[in-house]
């Protein structure tokens, strides 16, 4: 099985469109390119194997509608895919028209790293993902569709040592939604920094070197950022009034974290 990754891409740069060479009205196909990244979570590795995607055109039924995006199996681990970190999941033209569905299969040899051990994640109970999310594919135009697999919410350690995988993931199109980026200093307090979205808490740990951060797929309105530092050496902070543009990152700048007596 080979690994593929897209390392040190921002999320919000891959925002394009292809317009028409002339007046006339656009025909023909569209295009999607589909990504993945990854919300933090406390393991070594989250190593998921990819083994097809897929996409549902409205109004046609279960068995027809379907078209395969990438069928090239991958395996993905999912804790490189952090602070603005993605990968390419597929690239495709599609017939123009309205897409409600997308359909992940996830394959035999997945697996967490924990504390240098190696699990292999019980699937069998969630092999196939289906997603909703209308996707609205123009002649002539490129969709830019990101998928957030929450590793931490989507690993359940049962009561006897295993792992299984039960998927979170968010979905969102790139032009609807924006991101929060920023830096924490010392990078000795391992600070998590994390906002409020509707009923889930997105979090993001800061880069153990550089301190920097990003929160992606934020929808556009006003946040509110809590810094945790994870060294009890450092005290918290709270940071009120964050504004997020579709289409925009916000930067914070750098936020300094106390050292305590």
């Amino acid at each position: 099985m080979r690994f593929k990754y897209w390392i040190g891409i921002s999320v919000l740069s891959l925002m394009a469109f292809i317009s028409c060479s002339d007046s006339t009205k656009p025909a023909g196909p569209g295009r999607l390119r589909l990504f993945l990244t990854d919300s933090p979570a406390a393991y070594d590795q989250v190593n998921i194997v990819v083994t097809r995607v897929d996409v549902h055109l409205a109004d046609s039924d279960s068995l027809s509608g379907w078209t395969t995006v990438n069928d090239d199996s991958s395996t993905y681990n999912l804790l490189t895919l952090r602070n603005g970190a993605n990968a390419l999941l597929g690239d495709t033209t599609l017939t123009a028209g309205k897409y409600t569905q997308v359909r992940l299969y996830v394959g035999e040899g997945s697996n967490v790293v924990v504390d240098g051990v190696t699990h292999p994640l019980d699937i069998s109970a969630n092999n196939t993902v289906m997603l909703n999310h209308n996707l609205d594919i123009a002649p002539a135009m490129v969709y830019l569709l990101i998928l957030d697999f929450d590793a931490a919410r989507s690993i359940v350690k049962t009561g006897v040592g295993e792992y299984k995988l039960m998927p979170v993931i968010r979905i969102a199109n790139l032009d609807s939604v924006g991101s929060i980026s920023g830096i924490v200093t010392p990078v000795e307090a391992r600070a998590e920094v994390a906002t409020l979205v509707g009923t889930d808490t997105i979090t993001a740990f800061c880069d153990t070197t550089t301190g920097v951060f990003r929160l992606p797929i934020i929808p556009a309105g006003t946040y509110r950022l809590n810094i945790a530092s994870t060294n009890l050496s450092y005290s918290d902070s709270t940071i009120t009034g964050v504004a997020v543009v579709r289409g925009y990152n916000t930067n914070i700048g750098t936020v300094v974290l106390r050292q305590l007596p």
